[in-house]
Formats: C-alpha cells, structure tokens, sequence
C-alpha cells in the first residue's frame, strides 16, 4: 500500500500547492508564473537527465509530448481560473475531475472498483453537489440577507471543468505509460517539453516576463512543491496493483487543504458549509480506502 501513501501525500501537497499558486498569481500575471513555475520545475529535474536518457523507446519522445501538451492547456485553464476565483470554491470545482478520472479508468484501464471505492466516490460527488445547491436554497429561505453569494462567471467554471478533463487524460496517460519507463524517464521529458511549449507560447504571442517575476519566492516554493509531488505520483504509477480510480479518490485531499486555507489564509466567506463538504469528502477517502 505504498502507492496509496504516496497518492495522499501527493494530493496534501496540491492542496497547499494550489494556496502557493494563488499567492504568486498577486505579484506576477498567469503566463509569466506558469513559464517561470515551469522553468524551475524542469531544473529540479536536471539531476535525473542521466536516467531520463537511459533507455528510453524511441516512440516516447513523441507519447511524452502528447501528455506535456494536455497539461499545457489544463494548467492555463486552471491558474486563470484560480486567479479569478476563491480558493475554497475552486478545490471544490476541481473534484470534478473524479469523473472523468474514474470513466478512464473503468473504460479505458479496464479497472473494477469496489463497493467501498463506489461508496466513497458517491460521498464525494454529493459533496461536490451540496457545494452548488446548498447555497441557493439559503439564499430563498434567509431574507436577512446574512448569507453572501459568491457569483463566480461560468467562463471560470469551464476552466476548471476542462482543466479536470485533462487532467485525467494525464493520469489515464501516466498509468500506461509507467507500465514501460521509468519516473525519471518520464518526468525529465515531461517537464522539458512544458517548457518548450510555454516558450513557444511566449514568442508567438510576443509576451514579455519582468525581472519581478525571478524574485516571487512563492514561484520558487510552488515549483519545488510541484517537482516532490509530481515524483511522488509518477512513482505510485509505476505499482502494478495501484488503481488511477483509487489514486483519484485519495488525490480530492487536496480539496480539504484548499478549503481550510481558505479560511485561515485568505479569510474567505462562507466557509461553513465548503468544511461541511470537505468533511464529506473526507469519509469518502476513508470508506474508499477499505479493503484495499
């Protein structure tokens, strides 16, 4: 059960990820974060070149790049989002992407869930529901007025919505991919090519990076977060027994984070129900894990 541990410290880290993001998204603008957050991402990666190159199939250049193009515009997607949105209602969105994650695994993967890990998946998507109906019914039965809506424009709703797409297309390509390169191999190329095509993006839009940017600490702090989390994940990937249903579940602890920080960190309004809802996502992750 190691790759289990190894999925929930990942998504702990994505949960305070997500925070660092948001932080680094008030002094620099989302391009110049996500070059930058790339960038130094990849260069944490430097010390692994060797094996990167050990080896590897020649048709994995090409699959690699595939997979690095999907998280290019899921990552542009999603800090537009953030940028534009709380970071409670955002963790919330994001565990949209069970759905998709768990279609590709039963679909594609050919992966059979339990009956904890269907239980568990339903606690969590109630939680997702409750977060939209919840509010608007308090809105029509309070007229005092003392509970806030949060408006968010659905243009953010959609980013999310695609980002969690592709994002479990990513997944769905790290399980298969694992089953034939190594963590080095694939994260080395990975992240190479996101820098490649960030860098494009900048050129052909003729966008500009300022000196500001290099001196952000928390792009510095959010790309290493990234790198310790990335490897994390890719190493669960590489167990023949670990499940992308499973490893989806125990990812939405980074709902909890996002949810907690929100309050303490950014002091966002609200916040009671979005906690009644991370704690319904949190008997999901537990009653999923049963059995396994």
């Amino acid at each position: 059960m190691l790759w289990a541990g190894l999925v929930l410290f990942y998504g702990i880290v994505k949960g305070f990820r997500d925070v660092v993001k948001k932080k680094a998204l008030t002094k620099n603008s989302v391009m110049e974060v996500l070059f930058v957050y790339t960038f130094l991402a990849f260069i944490f990666c430097i010390p692994e070149a060797p094996a990167a190159f050990d080896g590897l199939p020649t048709k994995y250049y090409f699959l690699i790049a595939i997979k690095s193009f999907v998280i290019f515009i899921a990552w542009i997607c999603s800090f537009k989002a953030l940028d534009n949105i709380p970071i409670s209602i955002y963790g919330v969105l994001d565990l949209s992407r069970i759905l998709f994650s768990t279609a590709f695994g039963i679909f594609v993967l050919k992966e059979k869930g339990s009956v904890y890990s269907t239980l568990g998946l339903i606690l969590i998507l109630f939680g997702l529901i409750f977060l939209k109906v919840y509010p608007e019914l308090k809105m029509r039965s309070n007229n005092s007025g003392s509970f806030k809506s949060e408006k968010i424009p659905p243009i953010y709703v959609w980013m999310v919505l695609i980002s969690c797409i592709f994002n479990a297309i990513s997944g769905c390509l790290d399980k298969i991919y694992m089953k034939d390169i190594n963590s080095s191999q694939l994260q080395f190329w990975y992240m190479l090519y996101l820098v490649i095509f960030y860098g494009l993006y900048f050129v052909v839009r003729r966008i500009k990076i300022s000196s500001s940017v290099w001196k952000n600490v928390w792009i510095w702090i959010l790309s290493f977060l990234f790198f310790i989390a990335d490897k994390a994940l890719f190493i669960a990937n590489s167990y023949a027994d670990s499940k992308v249903i499973i490893m989806t579940l125990l990812k939405q602890s980074a709902c909890i984070v996002s949810i907690m920080c929100g309050k303490f960190i950014f002091k966002e309004k609200n916040i009671g129900y979005k906690i009644f809802c991370a704690v319904i996502v949190l008997i999901g992750l537990v009653i999923s894990m049963i059995g396994q």
